[in-house]
């Protein structure tokens, strides 16, 4: 491989770590189609169109710190399990107690569970009959993996086996084992309970998205029978496993004892107590707890090494292979950082511990990615500083903590809410720590993943809405761009147009007020809407709704000696012959076209240059399709150029935004048009 070719490589492999992901970068593939919900199809894009633009109710300032925000969640569902891990069969048996309360405002007659893992059960399944392409999951599984539940018993319902008229595939999709719909004998009230006795086994696939095994290390994700969430409505938003979306799930408190064999060290969800009984000969256990969540996962390792700190009271542990000690260090310090920016933003972390996880070389599907309280990372252990992509990566799955941990948005549905909005954090904060170079800070060369981003973002950006569910997204490189990598931009563009300080104001805003709420696109609109103003939130649902985009062009430019008028005139009676006379000042008088294509209407700044060297500003409202601006002076307009300070990153072509004089040369915007090639040459390389 050429030089060029490896700094290609390198700078796609910085784009994975910086949240731009494989799937981000993953390659155009024929259309999948969307198996949907089983028995509630996952809405149309119309349909999340409405969910945007109804009227959000007010926040109001008291959410812009932490003095009003609530200190725990909504209990909706318990778990209390115990899981026996076998290595030698890579399975894990389970068994517990489920209680979960019917919060909806109508009685229910069935419950659906997620039994995730049975989307590597077989090929039939609809994660991996999806071709979206490279990326994550991309390379399919060589040992399948499954979730069979042995017994569903509800102490409610007079000790019913529920599992007898279980429908064990969706009916949405008959060969998909991933979505259970659980028939109950009898209604369950609103405000009831019910509690369920749950015994399974899951037989842990390869390492593939999110979870398996890679020789002795496991990370163990969707591992048990989770209930699905049941909406206010009654409506039960369920789904199949798809391999572009993620969860969805109520609140509630973990109680979680896991063994494993002796020697291995295990991470979770929560903080370790001490076990209820002594473990066995050759075996290790440990008891996790954690309320205020809506999942869990854990890994466990035989080769792990711990490290710890303390950060405002938080109890980080990060587990790590052995040898990677600066790796370590720079996560820790990452997290020491992003815990207090994030929470002086969003929010303080409310909970007492964090668990990082570096996963071994081989185990690469297990970075990158976000469970309460528990992150994993990536990059290798010799990776320089210079080099940002530990930062990277750690601070995006740190970032998900509160998008969409905390506030615990529909991620199939909303898919944007969660990565799009964590990528904009995580963005702003890695600029603001590290400077113009989050990526890559080499000599002669500052990378940052706002250029990465805009290049993705411009790529995809009339090929679909953002604000669409996971499942409809053609391809990975689609759903990479647009909901990663446009969604970043589109608040990028907003902050530099009407003010980072008030943007981020109205994020804060809408992750305190929606801390444990299930937040809807209409929610976060509605906080733009109050903190930022009414312009800005049309400019948002435009360009997250309704594919909108913006160019504009700085088309023409000319100036001349201001002389007296030309022509006839009828003065005192007579019509007089007049020719034109340089004016008494000396001065030069002119003006430049500005054009504005596509439907946004951003306003934005022109600036004007002299040939003399002064400068013009001008701000355009960008309303309507044209603007001429005037210029006077002593010296000839030399150049006009619209979005000098490149604020509106939603531009889709930055070398139209200068137009030189006629008969002058430009003033140097080789800044912009080296800014320019550069993405292309990203563009590119993107598979």
């Amino acid at each position: 491989m050429t030089g060029a070719g490896r700094l290609r490589e390198g700078l796609v492999g910085l784009a994975l770590a910086a949240g731009s992901t494989a799937a981000a970068l993953a390659a155009p593939t024929p259309s999948h189609g969307d198996a949907g919900l089983a028995a509630a199809p996952a809405p149309t894009i119309e349909q999340t169109t409405t969910l945007a633009r109804t009227s959000a109710p007010p926040i109001g300032p008291t959410w812009d710190d932490d003095a009003a925000l609530p200190a725990h969640a909504d209990d909706v569902v318990d778990y209390t399990l115990h899981a026996t891990l076998d290595p030698a069969l890579h399975t894990v048996r389970g068994s517990g107690t489920i209680v979960w309360r019917n919060r909806s405002v109508v009685p229910v007659h069935e419950i659906w569970l997620h039994l995730y893992l049975n989307a590597f059960k077989n090929e039939r399944s609809v994660f991996l009959r999806e071709p979206v392409g490279f990326g994550r999951g991309g390379g399919g599984v060589s040992e399948f993996g499954y979730i069979d539940v042995k017994s569903l018993v509800a102490r409610e319902l007079d000790g019913a086996d529920l599992l007898r008229g279980a429908e064990r595939t969706s009916p949405g999709d008959p060969d998909d084992e991933t979505d259970v719909r659980v028939p109950l004998p009898r209604e369950v009230e609103p405000g009831a309970t019910l509690t369920l006795d749950v015994a399974w086994e899951s037989r842990l696939p390869s390492l593939v998205e999110r979870t398996g095994h890679a020789g002795t290390f496991y990370l163990v994700g969707q591992w048990f029978p989770k209930l699905a969430r049941l909406e206010r409505d009654g409506r039960w938003a369920h789904f199949p496993f798809h391999h572009l979306a993620e969860f969805y799930a109520d609140f509630g408190a973990y109680d979680v004892t896991l063994d494993v064999p002796a020697g291995y060290v295990v991470g979770a969800t929560g903080t370790s107590t001490a076990p209820e009984a002594p473990a066995p000969t050759g075996r290790s256990v440990t008891r996790w707890v954690q309320r205020d969540v809506h999942d869990f996962a854990w890994t466990a390792w035989d080769h792990f090494e711990q490290h710890a700190a303390d950060v405002d009271g938080v109890a980080v542990r990060v587990l790590a292979p052995p040898g990677y000690g600066a790796a370590v260090a720079r996560e820790i310090e990452t997290v020491r950082f992003g815990l207090r920016r994030f929470g002086e933003r969003f929010g303080r972390y409310p909970y007492p511990v964090l668990t990082v996880v570096h996963p071994p070389d081989g185990a690469d599907e297990a970075g990158g990615m976000e469970y309460p309280t528990l992150i994993t990372t990536g990059g290798a252990w010799w990776e320089p500083r210079s080099l940002r992509r530990i930062e990277a990566v750690t601070l995006h799955e740190l970032g998900h903590q509160w998008f969409y941990g905390l506030v615990a948005s529909d991620e199939l549905t909303h898919p944007f809410l969660d990565e799009g909005l964590n990528s904009y954090a995580e963005q702003v904060a890695l600029t603001e720590w590290l400077g113009p170079g989050t990526l890559a800070s080499l000599p002669g060369l500052e990378l940052g993943d706002a250029e990465l981003r805009r290049a993705a973002a411009v790529a995809v950006g009339h090929d679909d809405p953002v604000a669409q569910p996971a499942s409809a997204f053609v391809t990975g490189r689609d759903y990479g761009g647009l909901v990663y990598a446009r969604t970043a931009t589109i608040f990028a563009t907003l902050a530099g147009t009407y003010g980072q300080a008030p943007v981020m104001r109205a994020l804060g805003r809408y992750a305190r007020r929606f801390r444990w709420e299930h937040p809807t696109p209409a929610d976060l609109v509605g906080a733009v809407r109050e903190v930022v103003g009414e312009e800005a939130a049309a400019n948002l649902e435009a360009a997250l709704f309704d594919r909108a985009w913006v160019d504009y062009v700085a088309v023409a430019a000319t100036s001349r000696r201001r002389t007296t008028a030309a022509g006839l005139f009828d003065r005192a009676g007579k019509r007089e012959t007049a020719t034109a006379t340089k004016s008494a000042d000396g001065g030069f008088e002119g003006w430049a076209l500005i054009q504005r294509h596509g439907t946004l209407s951003l306003p934005v700044d022109i600036e004007l240059r002299g040939r003399d060297g002064s400068v013009e500003r001008v701000r355009w409202d960008g309303r309507g399709r044209s603007t001429r601006v005037t210029w006077t002076g002593p010296s000839e307009l030399a150049t006009a150029v619209v979005d000098p300070d490149a604020r509106v990153l939603l531009d889709e072509d930055r070398t139209n935004d200068a137009v030189r004089a006629a008969g002058h040369a430009p003033a140097s915007r080789a800044f912009e048009h080296a800014l320019y090639l550069a993405e292309v040459g990203l563009a590119a390389a993107m598979p």
